[in-house]
């Protein structure tokens, strides 16, 4: 609460507004896309929670975000599957419980289009990461939508006999479409 009232002092002392957007977590997802032995394998995590703050799309300069997620809650919609990701040599999820995400700049790529650049945290790895994303906007609902590709050995994602590549994949496409409401009209 302290960081919340302090933020918008700083914002109000500096003649800016400030807005923390609320996630519509039933408009949500946030999904994964590997390949096994060449075969797509979509996956999504059940449970997430992501923080924009001060934004405005005319300065998106002024935003932060922030993205929590619960890797116990990933999914491949089966119950055998599920049950191997969640162990050390995948997610790791009783050592790691949670990914994260942190913004550390957000900028301007065209109309309706934004580039947020940011640490992504997995399984305690850090990598910088760009993420692209398209903001859309319905009546008072805002949608952030994109994909970013991610390496999962620089995340220790698949270890042991699972590092070989030719079975399962290097690169990753994370998905996502986060749903906001109090985002002011472009």
């Amino acid at each position: 609460m302290k960081k919340i009232l302090l933020a918008g002092l700083l914002a109000v002392a500096a003649g800016t507004s400030f807005a923390q957007a609320k996630l519509l977590p039933a408009q949500s997802e946030l999904g994964f896309t590997s390949k096994q032995m060449g075969v797509p394998v979509d996956g999504k995590f059940k449970k997430f929670d992501a923080q924009l703050t001060g934004f405005d799309p005319k300065k998106p300069d002024a935003a932060k975000v922030s993205i929590t997620i619960d890797m116990a809650s990933a999914s491949l919609g089966d119950p055998a599957f599920d049950a191997e990701l969640v162990k050390a040599d995948w997610f790791d999820a009783k050592k790691n419980p949670q990914a994260t995400f942190q913004s550390t700049a957000v900028k301007a790529a065209g109309p309706g289009k934004f580039e947020v650049a940011g640490k992504l945290t997995i399984k305690g790895q850090v990598q910088n990461v760009t993420v692209p994303l398209t903001l859309t906007q319905a009546g008072g609902t805002s949608t952030a939508s994109g994909i970013v590709p991610i390496k999962r050995l620089a995340f220790k994602i698949g270890q042991g006999d699972w590092t070989d590549t030719s079975v399962v994949a290097d690169d990753v496409q994370v998905k996502f479409k986060l749903a906001f409401s109090g985002i002011a009209a472009q």
